[in-house]
């Protein structure tokens, strides 16, 4: 069976031992949003600047496609597919809409942030791994600038082109073009018509072809999140707090607490002492709103002694002070919008930018991150067992 190598302009001899290699190569556990191996980075306007990715990238890792062909990705290739999924992660994407992106960004670029200089020539001056040409597409999802997707920054951008693909109400593009989270009834959807959905290809079937790539990628990647500007490694399970670098006593029984709940979906009001509860506006339930999650995570945890109430203004009251600096997995975070005077979200921090949290209608009890709050007012608290 013939071995379908993507290789990027650049890659030299020792990089071709590890790609031929088909266990996968020592891994190297962080990468940033600007290691590209391409150019570097020039021009201004990329969404996020203070973001990055971090997590385990393996060097090379071998699939194959569901025609048959063996297909040896990168280095590069899955920092790229570590951008997709630490996005998701990020905007609480299921692991199907994460597989989903995967196969698009597979079949449009093979996982490589493209140019294109014939249509436009500024692109060249943003990181890159290649040159396409196909009509005034670029980066890793082929999306077009004339068909409203986003500016040339924009769309060299991998995290900021992952959000668009992704779209939802949280979107750069607010649905139009539509996202996969603006495609109705996506979920019932082939993930290969899914990815058709989004990118309107004339070529729909391709996209299928790539699924056993994506799911292998995303099985191999499980430890990617989008952090801040700081540079620092994070690593772990799905951006979880791994169990053995759980807090003793009180703040880890709370941490596994509340994170035997994700998945569930939030509801405002939802949540008691002893489980989830109530139905949400979107008609899923039961589960917990943020407030909700932290009273049962705190009850649970403490063995039915502590008794939070179910309101973020009443929460942020509990327990002591913390400064920003000193915060510790296991404090919870109250976030306010400027010249308001009552917190309207309260998370469970995991240590490094990672939070848990029952997000907003729509979303389930997740993983999420500290950048998703710019602007916003933070205040720590420390809550313990009596």
């Amino acid at each position: 069976m013939a071995a379908l190598v993507f290789l990027l302009p650049g890659v030299g001899l020792l990089a071709l031992a590890a790609l031929f290699d088909p266990a996968i190569a020592q891994a190297d556990t962080c990468t940033t949003g600007d290691s590209s191996g391409g150019s570097s980075s020039a021009g201004s306007g990329l969404s996020e600047p203070s973001l990055s990715v971090s997590g385990t990238i393996p060097q090379s890792l071998t699939a194959t496609t569901a025609d048959g062909q063996t297909i040896t990705l990168n280095h590069t290739q899955l920092e790229r597919a570590a951008a997709i999924l630490a996005t998701g992660n990020a905007e609480n994407v299921d692991a199907n809409g994460q597989v989903i992106a995967l196969m698009a960004a597979l079949t449009e670029s093979s996982l490589r942030v493209l140019s294109n200089v014939t249509a436009y020539p500024d692109s060249a001056g943003y990181p890159h791994d290649g040159d396409g040409s196909d009509h005034d597409s670029l980066g890793l999802f082929q999306m077009r600038p004339s068909t409203g997707w986003g500016s040339v920054a924009n769309l060299m951008d991998p995290i900021w082109s992952s959000r668009a693909f992704y779209g939802g109400p949280d979107g750069p593009n607010h649905g139009s073009p539509a996202g996969l989270l603006d495609i109705p009834n996506w979920q019932h959807l082939s993930l290969g018509a899914a990815a058709q959905a989004v990118e309107v290809s004339e070529y729909p079937d391709r996209y299928a072809n790539y699924q056993p790539v994506a799911e292998k990628i995303a099985s191999t990647l499980t430890g990617v999140i989008l952090t801040g500007g700081n540079g620092q490694c994070l690593t772990g399970s799905g951006g979880s707090n791994p169990p053995g670098n759980l807090p003793a006593g009180f703040a880890g029984a709370f941490i596994t607490a509340a994170e035997k709940e994700i998945g569930l979906p939030y509801v405002w009001g939802g949540g008691t002492y002893t489980g989830p509860s109530g139905i949400g506006s979107d008609g899923r339930g039961p589960g917990f709103d943020c407030s909700g999650l932290v009273m049962y995570a705190a009850y649970q945890a403490s063995g039915g002694k502590l008794r939070l109430q179910h309101w973020t203004g009443d929460q942020i009251h509990d327990g002591t002070p913390v400064a920003w600096a000193d915060k510790q997995p296991g404090d919870i975070i109250f976030y306010t919008y400027p010249g308001a005077s009552e917190p309207h979200h309260v998370v469970i921090y995991l240590g490094g930018d990672r939070i848990l949290q029952a997000p907003e209608t729509g979303q389930d009890v997740g993983y999420g991150t500290l950048s998703e709050f710019p602007g916003q007012t933070a205040t720590v608290r420390r809550i313990t067992e009596p």
